[in-house]
This record gives structure tokens, C-alpha cells and sequence, in this order.
């Protein structure tokens, strides 16, 4: 039996020694065909923008003045959008979790809507309320058009994303310095300066980065409310997609992406030194009437701006003729759908939930790469997955027709999907990231002593583990596939075009019904999803409310 046992481990021993170097191989394998798709996909087409450059762009772009004024507008527009919606965006993160107010799941809804439409909508709502013969424009003439609207599209466009950055922030707060601060009489704005900022000083700094990266690079807002103020996306998009000029598109792309580029490298050299205790806990917010007060004042006013948008499309979009005849038609809806409207929703829903599986398979198998399997190639591949994120939609696309014009990946909606998963990569990837970084790191170990393959562990354990951070991978690819219209412009054909890319179109027209139309139908089906995605993550506790509730009229009913 000794004989037999000894035998046996020996053959084990063996085994493992054989099994292990080949997945240890394998795994490096892996990390290395992934390096190479990402770089085809990412550093090769930005390579292939650079030497598209010539002396033709130089004179084009810096003769006239024209990219001088549009250099200027952007920077000045954005500066002030992105102060204002990050200062916005930290007063209704605070509002929700530091108070004691009633609705909170509503306004948390409520604030996030303007996420889930195209940014040129965002314009088409503010010349709807705002514009001439707008709802609230009694005089007839409105000065929305040019820096007014440009600023006020760019905040109601950019602060949701800031929003959610900073509840996620505030709610890994402890709360045990502020109630040490409070025993010795230390004042609410010095525990601010003191407290706060310190803590949240490298979060603030990337949450300001990446608004301002978000309207430098946005061409929507300035193109529907921007008036005779152009900003430099503008100017790219008439230069590659009304003339033509490559060339010259690509020069202008670059200095797109020089802000971006910047933002990146801060954020990336940025340590922070915030040290949290051992023991943390949570903030229950006590309770004040003038906080609570003041919470209310900006969640109802912030909640209501963003609902008068939202209704200024219902109102245009089921109106004979907006705004001299209100009478209820469903006739633009008619009109979109005869000018393939639902053909465009079907390549839409296609194209995003393709884009939605693909970027969370291969966002996942990267980030596995980078945070479990911890080799040299995986630090490459984490610099790599990390460089999307400073690319703008603008010139990623254009540097993607450049590459791909002549190939046959050009028309189809192949190179849509390819385009929107590098698109929106990085944020996914960060997101599992640090989710598979948290996991308990001796869990392939274990498995390697207990003969399980690395398959079985990722499946069985892993998978399982980061369930609600792969559903929520799965919906940032779902929802900024429908809603995009930056890279997606310059590779969309007529028989591949998404649904967003109809809002230019009936922009360009003069038809304003029927992109709201549009506009309605994109929210529609993204919140559809949403729910969808709400009701897989909840699912346990939906079935036990319903259960519950069940129980309940059985009760009601026996007494």
C-alpha cells in the first residue's frame, strides 16, 4: 500500500511539474497575443494618423486664423464647463451621501439620464427651452447660440459622469476622522481643507481630467448650439468629413490629443497619499434642516433642468409643428422610420450588444493578465490597456479610416464594433481590474495543489466573484455604443450607419421632430437595458420582495 501511495505521488509530483510550466507558458502566450491585438488596434492606427501628416496639413490648418480662434474657444469653453460640472457634480454627490434627504434612488436616477443620449441632443433640448421661439425664450431672440450654450450642453452633458465618480468616492469614505475632528471643536470648512481635500486630492484631480477630456473632445454640443463659435472637433469634422481632408483632420487630431495625453500622464504619476485606517466606517449622516435644506435645493433644481430637457423632446417630437402648432401627431415618428430609422435601431442594438460582449470578454481576459498573473508582459500589456483612455472618439476614428479604408473591413459593422470596444476599453478594464486585483491572490495556488486547471478556478471562483463588475462592464459598452457619435462619424456608411448618427442628419435638415424622435428612442431602449441589467444584479433580492410580498396576501387572505 506504501509502495503504492509513494507511486501515486510521485505520478502527481510529475504531473504538476509537467502542468504547471505549460500553463505558466501558455499564460505568457496569451498576455503576448493580446499585447499584439491591442497594439494593431490601438498604437498602430494612431501611428498610422501621425504619417498622414504633410506640409499641405501645415498650411491648411494654420492659415486664416481659423484654428487659432477655434484653439482658444475650445480651451476658454471648456475651462469654464468643466469648473462648474465638477463643482456641480461634488455638491449632488454630497447631497445624496452626506444628508438625510427622501428620494434619493429617484435623484440618483434622475441625474444620470443625461448619460444615456447622444451629446448633441443635449444642444437640441437647450434650442427647444432656450433657443428663438424656444418655450422659455418670451422675446423671440435668444443669446444661447455660441458660449452660452456651448457651456451649458458641455455641463449638462459632462456632469453625470463626474457624479458617479464621486458618490463612488464619498462612499468608501471613514467617517471616524470627522467624528474625532467634530469631539475637538474643529470647524466644518477647516475639517474641509483638512479632511477632505487631502483625501479625495488624486480622485478630484482625475475626475477633473476626465471631464475636461470629455468636452475638449466632444463636437456635438458645439455643433448644435455652438452658433458661429467654432471649437477644434468642429473644425476636425467639417476638415475629414465635409472636405475630405485627411490630412488636415489629422493635424487638428493631434492637437486633440495632446490635453488627453496630459490628463493621462498626471493621472498616471499622480500617487496618492491618502492612507485609510484599518477599521472603517460608514457615514451616517445626522440629522440638519438647513443641509438638508440646501440638498434639496440643488438635487429638485438639477433634477428638474435635466427633466425639462428630456420632456422638451417629447413635446417636439409628438408636435405637428413645433412651436406654432402643439396639436398631438405621430406622424415624425412616421417620417423617421421612412428614412430607415429602424433599420438604423436594429445596427445600433446589434453593434452595442456585440460591442457589450466583446469588450467585456477581452477587457476581463486583460485585466486577468495584468492582475493574476503579475510577469513582465503584464505590466506592457496594463500600459497598453490603459493608453485608450486618453485617445478621443474623434481621432481614434479618424486614425481608423485612415488604416482601414481600403480594406474589407470598411463599411461593414465589424469595424463600428472594433472602433467602440477600443473606444471604451479603459474604463471597463480599470473596473476589473481592481476587482480582480482585491481578490484573494492564493486562489490559482490552491487550485495547483488540488490538480484543479486554471480554467476550472477562473469559472468556478473568479467569474462568480466579480459578477455585478462584469454586468456593469457589459452596460458602459451597451449604453456608450448607442448613444456615440465621435468615432462612429467618419466610419459609418448607408448600409452600416447607427441610429445616433441620425441626429446629424436631421440636425443638418432643419429637422428637429425627428431628431427628437431619435433622441427618444436611443433613451428608450438604454434604459430598457438599464433595467435589464438592474433586474440580473438584484435578481436575488427581487425574488425574495416578491416572495415576501406573496406570504403576505396569503396571510392577509387566511385572517
Amino acid at each position: 500500500m506504501e509502495k503504492n501511495n509513494e507511486s501515486s505521488n510521485e505520478k502527481l509530483s510529475v504531473e504538476r511539474k509537467i502542468r504547471f510550466p505549460k500553463t505558466k507558458t501558455r499564460g505568457i502566450y496569451f498576455e503576448i497575443f493580446l499585447g499584439a491585438v491591442l497594439l494593431t488596434f490601438v498604437v498602430i492606427p494612431l501611428i498610422t494618423l501621425l504619417c498622414k501628416i504633410d506640409g499641405e496639413s501645415f498650411k491648411t490648418v494654420f492659415t486664416g486664423g481659423m484654428f487659432a480662434k477655434a484653439l482658444g474657444n475650445s480651451v476658454l469653453t471648456t475651462l469654464i464647463s468643466t469648473i462648474i460640472s465638477v463643482t456641480l457634480a461634488y455638491g449632488l454627490a454630497w447631497a445624496i451621501s452626506r444628508t438625510n434627504i427622501k428620494f434619493k434612488a429617484l435623484f440618483s436616477i434622475l441625474l444620470v439620464l443625461p448619460m444615456l443620449i447622444p451629446s448633441i441632443s443635449h444642444g437640441m433640448g437647450l434650442i427647444i427651452l432656450f433657443g428663438n421661439n424656444g418655450l422659455f425664450t418670451f422675446t423671440g431672440t435668444s443669446h444661447l447660440y455660441g458660449y452660452i450654450g456651448i457651456i451649458l450642453g458641455s455641463i449638462l452633458y459632462s456632469f453625470p459622469v463626474a457624479f458617479l465618480m464621486f458618490v463612488d468616492i464619498l462612499k468608501y469614505e471613514d467617517s471616524t476622522t470627522y467624528d474625532a475632528a467634530d469631539v475637538l471643536g474643529i470647524s466644518k470648512p477647516r475639517q474641509f481643507m483638512c479632511i477632505t481635500l487631502p483625501y479625495m486630492r488624486k480622485a478630484l484631480i482625475s475626475i477633473f481630467f476626465t471631464v475636461f477630456t470629455l468636452i475638449i473632445t466632444d463636437y456635438g454640443v458645439p455643433l448644435a448650439v455652438g452658433g458661429k463659435v467654432k471649437t477644434l472637433p468642429v473644425l476636425l469634422y467639417e476638415n475629414a468629413v465635409g472636405q475630405l481632408d485627411y490630412s488636415a483632420g489629422a493635424l487638428i487630431g493631434i492637437f486633440l490629443l495632446v490635453p488627453a495625453v496630459v490628463a493621462f500622464l498626471i493621472d498616471l504619476f499622480n500617487k496618492d497619499r491618502a492612507k485609510s485606517t484599518f477599521t472603517t466606517r460608514e457615514f451616517k449622516p445626522k440629522k440638519n434642516k438647513s443641509k438638508e435644506a440646501g440638498a434639496y435645493i440643488i438635487c429638485l433644481l438639477t433634477s428638474a433642468f435635466v427633466l425639462l430637457v428630456i420632456i422638451s423632446f417629447c413635446l417636439q417630437a409628438f408636435s405637428t409643428s413645433y412651436p406654432t402648432n402643439m396639436a398631438f401627431t405621430l406622424e415624425h415618428f412616421k417620417n423617421t422610420f421612412h428614412k430607415n430609422g429602424l433599420t438604423y435601431l436594429y445596427n445600433s442594438v446589434i453593434m452595442s450588444l456585440f460591442t457589450a460582449f466583446i469588450g467585456m470578454v477581452v477587457s476581463f481576459a486583460t485585466a486577468y493578465c495584468t492582475a493574476r498573473l503579475k510577469t513582465k508582459m503584464s505590466k506592457i500589456l496594463h500600459i497598453i490597456s490603459i493608453i485608450s483612455l486618453s485617445i478621443p472618439g474623434l481621432v481614434l476614428g479618424l486614425s481608423y479610416i485612415i488604416m482601414f479604408k481600403s480594406s474589407a473591413l470598411y463599411g461593414t459593422l465589424v469595424i463600428l464594433i472594433l472602433v467602440n470596444v477600443v473606444h471604451f476599453f479603459a474604463s471597463p478594464y480599470q473596473m476589473l481590474y481592481n476587482a480582480l486585483f482585491k481578490m484573494n491572490e492564493n486562489l490559482e495556488s490552491v487550485g495547483k495543489v488540488l490538480g484543479v486547471c486554471r480554467f476550472r478556478v477562473i469559472t468556478d471562483c473568479i467569474i462568480p466573484g466579480c459578477k455585478d463588475t462584469l454586468i456593469e462592464a457589459f452596460s458602459y459598452f451597451f449604453v456608450n455604443s448607442m448613444i456615440t457619435i465621435s468615432a462612429v462619424s467618419f466610419l459609418a456608411t448607408r448600409n452600416n450607419k447607427p441610429l445616433s448618427l441620425m441626429i446629424n442628419q436631421f440636425e443638418a435638415f432643419n429637422m428637429l421632430e425627428c431628431a427628437a424622435v431619435v433622441a427618444i428612442l436611443i433613451l428608450a431602449v438604454n434604459i430598457l437595458m438599464k433595467f435589464i441589467f438592474y433586474s440580473i444584479r438584484n435578481k436575488d433580492k427581487i425574488i425574495y420582495f416578491v416572495k415576501s410580498r406573496g406570504k403576505k396576501n396569503v396571510n392577509k387572505k387566511t385572517v
